[in-house]
C-alpha cells in the first residue's frame, strides 16, 4: 500500500522488467479506466514489460479495488501525484525516466498530472488511449438526454483545457476508431489542440473502447514511441 498525503492507502503493483528484456531505464506509470481495477490490467502490464521493455507501476485510485477512500476528481489527482512522487523517491526508480500511460478516465488523470509536472526532466513521455475532451462533453454522447444536464456534472475532467498547456512532453495518441463509449472525435480533437512539439497519431481501425490493446500494432506503437524518446538515464 502507498499512503497519500490526505490519509488514504493506495493498492499498487510494481512489476520489474527482466534485464534480458530491458531496453532503457524507463518506468511506466499506468492509470486505468473507470471499469475494473489494476488486477484486470496485469496482462496488459506484462505485455508492456515484454514488448516495450520498461518496468510498470500500476496504481489503484482511491475507492477502487483494495484502495481506501471514495473517488472524486480532486482525490484521484492526489493519488496520481502520490504515484509519481513515489517513483521519484523510491531507491529503485528515482534515477529512471518516467512515461505516463492513461486509458479512458486514466487519460484525463494523466493529462492533468503531466501538465503539472512537465518540467521534471524525468518525465519523458505520455501515452493516451481512448480518452475524452471533458466529462461534460462526453455525457451527451453516452446518454443523449443528459446533454441538458451537463452543467450539473460535478466531475469536470477538462482535458481539453489542460492538454494545450503541455509543451515539454512528447505524446502518443492511440485511438480505437470503433470506440463505442468515447467518440473517436474526442481523441482526434485532443490531438489537434495538442501543443507538444512531438505528437504522434496512432489510429486503430478495429479498436473499440476497452479492447484496442488486442489490435495489431498497438504494443509496437508504444514500443517505438518509448524507444525514440529523449531519455536522460538511458
Amino acid at each position: 500500500m502507498i499512503p497519500t498525503p490526505d490519509g488514504e492507502k493506495l493498492s499498487a503493483f510494481y512489476i520489474r522488467a527482466p534485464q534480458t528484456r530491458k531496453r532503457k531505464n524507463v518506468t511506466m506509470l499506468m492509470f486505468h479506466g473507470n471499469a475494473g481495477n489494476i488486477g484486470h490490467r496485469i496482462p496488459i502490464a506484462r505485455r508492456f514489460i515484454n514488448i516495450v521493455g520498461c518496468s510498470v507501476l500500476m496504481l489503484e485510485y482511491r475507492g477502487y479495488g483494495l484502495s481506501t477512500g471514495s473517488p472524486d476528481e480532486k482525490g484521484l489527482m492526489i493519488d496520481a501525484q502520490t504515484g509519481f512522487d513515489y517513483l521519484r523517491k523510491r531507491a529503485e526508480t528515482r534515477d529512471n525516466d518516467i512515461v505516463i500511460y492513461g486509458q479512458s478516465l486514466g487519460g484525463a488523470v494523466s493529462i492533468q498530472l503531466v501538465a503539472k509536472n512537465q518540467n521534471d526532466e524525468r518525465l519523458v513521455g505520455l501515452v493516451l488511449e481512448n480518452t475524452f475532451l471533458s466529462m461534460r462533453k462526453l455525457i451527451p454522447s453516452v446518454i443523449p438526454p443528459a446533454r441538458y444536464l451537463t452543467y450539473l456534472c460535478h466531475q469536470v475532467w477538462a482535458s481539453d483545457t489542460y492538454l494545450p498547456s503541455i509543451t515539454e512532453v512528447p505524446i502518443l495518441f492511440i485511438s480505437g476508431l470503433l470506440d463505442e463509449i468515447v467518440p473517436p472525435s474526442h481523441m482526434r480533437r485532443l490531438f489537434e489542440i495538442c501543443q507538444s512539439p512531438t505528437k504522434i497519431w496512432k489510429p486503430l481501425p478495429g479498436g473499440d473502447h476497452n479492447s484496442s490493446v488486442v489490435e495489431i500494432g498497438y504494443f509496437e506503437a508504444v514500443a517505438d514511441f518509448v524507444q525514440n524518446l529523449d531519455t536522460k538515464h538511458g
